[in-house]
């Protein structure tokens, strides 16, 4: 079900240097996603990365986990944490399917930029469910790269080939939303930022 550890391993680094792609669309996601959050929430966040995202949104809420694959992203997250001395937030090594033992279920739980980088997205979903408590939100943003340009895809393929590029997998903004719903989430919200029309933002609630 995971993306490759190695591979985000690998580039950690870079990435960490890496610009946001789109400030404006960015800084949308992050407004919509507060303005879901309560202050007593408990919040997990799948895919973190280096932690940005994370360091951002923890002030808004009682607790924040944020786990990635990668160790090598979370080094580099805890680094920062420790810099900014985010007292609230706490990165984890960890997959989809890893949770913490005697862990109960999250206020919220966000995926980033990360469904659309599994193969088994039906198991994904069923995983981030038990999750979720009833009631709860889950928060996602993906890549649906079945909305771009086809000519795009061969280009992907081809960085796959030689190691430059993690698994995709090519949805439709219609096939993601049901593949939530199926995983038994009730969706809420659906849509997307400014300049980023291939970036599904979708926001479903546990029942």
């Amino acid at each position: 079900m995971s993306t490759s550890a190695a591979f985000w391993d690998g580039i950690a680094a870079k990435y960490a240097k890496s610009p946001v792609r789109n400030p404006t669309a960015y800084s949308e996601t992050l407004a919509a996603s507060t303005a879901l959050f309560s202050p007593g929430d408990r919040v997990l966040e799948l895919g973190c990365g280096t932690g940005t995202t994370a360091l951002k949104l923890a002030p808004y809420v009682k607790s924040y986990t944020a786990s990635d694959i990668s160790s090598e992203m979370i080094a580099i997250a805890e680094h920062k944490r420790r810099a900014e001395g985010a007292g609230n937030l706490r990165f984890v090594t960890s997959g989809i399917e890893e949770p913490e033992e005697g862990a109960e279920p999250h206020d919220v739980v966000l995926a980033f930029n990360l469904l659309h980088l599994i193969e088994d997205l039906d198991g994904a979903l069923a995983a981030i469910r038990k999750l979720v408590k009833p009631g709860g939100l889950f928060i996602s943003k993906s890549g649906c790269v079945g909305e771009m340009n086809p000519l795009f895809r061969p280009l992907i393929r081809a960085m796959q080939f030689v190691g430059k590029a993690p698994y995709v997998k090519i949805l439709k903004a219609t096939e993601l939303e049901a593949a939530i719903a199926r995983a038994g989430f009730v969706l809420e919200q659906s849509r997307t930022f400014t300049g980023a029309r291939e970036s599904l933002f979708v926001v479903a609630r546990r029942p």
